[in-house]
Order: structure tokens, then C-alpha cells, then sequence
């Protein structure tokens, strides 16, 4: 028979065994709990990646197509219109200015009795904040309020609205004609407001003469009243339609808008 001291060791031993198994078992329990924390994160990271891709892949069709041709391209997948708006809200949230909170705060300070028009408009942010009429254009409507055409082609009245804004929105490779259909629905003495990014007009880099884009503007029956350059990030035009048009018709000339296109990763 085993002596008493020889009992009270093993049983010592089978306890040290089973504390250090539970142990190595809790600390086995606790690693699984924090195991989908990691690839939860890698996760999102994957996610805003291919988001961020997919945006940059669709701005680029829309700089370099024209607006039939986007409106085409929408209507086949309505899907990417949206992940292009969530895309081109993560790039704006960048941004320290917003043109467009310029623009509401321009057309806050002359009244709620001028119609708007807002050519490539979003989510209709603008629209939301005023208390203008504002007829609210683009590609896709995911609201009531947002009219879906190609911006070329408005279903308005000649000579009905007030105020017609692009910001952000002469994207399209026949961005002329978006003009030409803002001069056609603005009343004589009507605004035509117009923000765009900065480097589309760099020549130094490809982008075009700012002057060369002035001119055509007034080319088109519109006289120059301010402009912005001070901002990094875009250019601000603030044109007005002449009361009185030229009879004679001139051959305008307009400078190609540089398209944000993004390096390869």
C-alpha cells in the first residue's frame, strides 16, 4: 500500500495538471474571442479599397464619355450611380470647403423668389437647403425630387429658370452642350454659376486656360461678372446672361477640360 505521503503528492499533481490545462484553456477561449476582430478590420479596410476603386474607375468613364453615353451606362446598372455618389461623398468629406455650400449661401442672399436649376445634382442637397424652386437634375433619381435625363437635354421651358448651377458637374466630353442647354432654359439677365476642380484648368499640367474658358463662355451670350481662383481645391465662375444676344452666330472655340484621371496603383 501506497503511504499516506505518497497519495497526498500524486493528488498534489493531478490538481497542478488540471489548473494549468484550464488555464491554457481559458487563455485558448480568449484568443478565439479576439480572433474576428482583426479580420473584421482587414475586412472594412478590403472594403473601403474596392469602394474607393470602383469610384475611381466610374469618375474616370464619366470624365472621358459624353452625357448620352453616361446616361446609357446608368441605366444598365443603376447600382454603380450609387456607388459613385458614395464614392464622390468620402472625396468631398475631404475637402475643408464645399462649393457648394458657396453657392447655397449666394443664392440664400438674393431670395427664395429665383428658379433654380441644378445640373448634376446628387443627393439634391441644394434643393433640400433652400427655399427656392429648384428643378434637380442627373443621371439616376434615387429621390422624387431629382429629374433623370442627360443633362444636354433638360425638360424645361426656354427662358424659365433663374439660376442655372454645374458644380462639379461638366464632366462629360460635350460639356459645351450642357451650357448651351443652360443658356437656353435662363431668362435674359439669368445666372449661370459654375464650380470646378482646380486642375482641369492647370495648363501647366494638361488642364485648360481658365481665359480660353471665359471667352467661350461669353462667346456663348454670357458676360463675366466674378470669378475665385483662391481655393486649392476648385474655381468658382459667376457668369450672367446677356439681356441682349448677338445676331451674329461665332464659332466657339472651347478648350478641352483636363479629366480627373488617377494614376495607377
Amino acid at each position: 500500500m501506497e503511504s499516506g505521503k505518497r497519495k497526498r503528492e500524486k493528488q498534489t499533481k493531478k490538481m497542478k495538471m488540471k489548473m494549468n490545462n484550464n488555464k491554457r484553456r481559458r487563455k485558448h477561449d480568449h484568443s478565439q474571442q479576439t480572433l474576428p476582430l482583426k479580420p473584421s478590420s482587414f475586412l472594412d479596410k478590403m472594403k473601403a479599397r474596392l469602394s474607393s476603386g470602383h469610384f475611381r474607375m466610374i469618375n474616370e468613364k464619366l470624365y472621358t464619355c459624353t452625357g448620352d453615353q453616361a446616361l446609357h451606362y446608368f441605366n444598365q446598372d443603376p447600382y454603380l450611380f450609387n456607388l459613385y455618389h458614395s464614392g464622390y461623398q468620402q472625396q468631398m468629406s475631404h475637402w475643408p470647403v464645399q462649393p457648394l455650400d458657396i453657392i447655397i449661401q449666394w443664392i440664400k442672399s438674393r431670395g427664395p423668389s429665383l428658379v433654380v436649376a441644378d445640373f448634376g445634382c446628387g443627393d439634391a442637397r441644394l434643393a433640400k437647403i433652400v427655399k427656392n424652386k429648384v428643378f434637380s437634375f442627373d443621371l439616376v433619381s434615387n429621390d422624387p425630387s431629382v429629374i433623370a435625363c442627360d443633362m444636354s437635354n433638360a425638360p424645361l421651358e426656354s427662358f424659365s429658370v433663374d439660376v442655372a448651377v454645374f458644380c462639379l458637374s461638366l464632366m462629360g466630353t460635350n460639356f459645351p452642350s450642357y451650357l448651351q442647354e443652360a443658356h437656353r432654359i435662363l431668362k435674359p439677365g439669368g445666372w449661370l454659376l459654375i464650380a470646378e476642380v482646380k486642375s482641369r484648368f492647370d495648363p501647366n499640367n494638361g488642364g485648360a486656360d481658365p481665359n480660353n474658358f471665359l471667352k467661350a463662355t461669353c462667346d456663348l451670350g454670357f458676360a463675366s461678372v466674378s470669378k475665385d481662383f483662391s481655393n486649392k481645391m476648385f474655381l468658382l465662375f459667376f457668369f450672367q446672361k446677356k439681356k441682349k444676344q448677338s445676331s451674329v452666330k461665332k464659332e466657339i472655340e472651347w478648350p478641352q477640360l483636363k479629366p480627373c484621371i488617377y494614376k495607377r496603383r
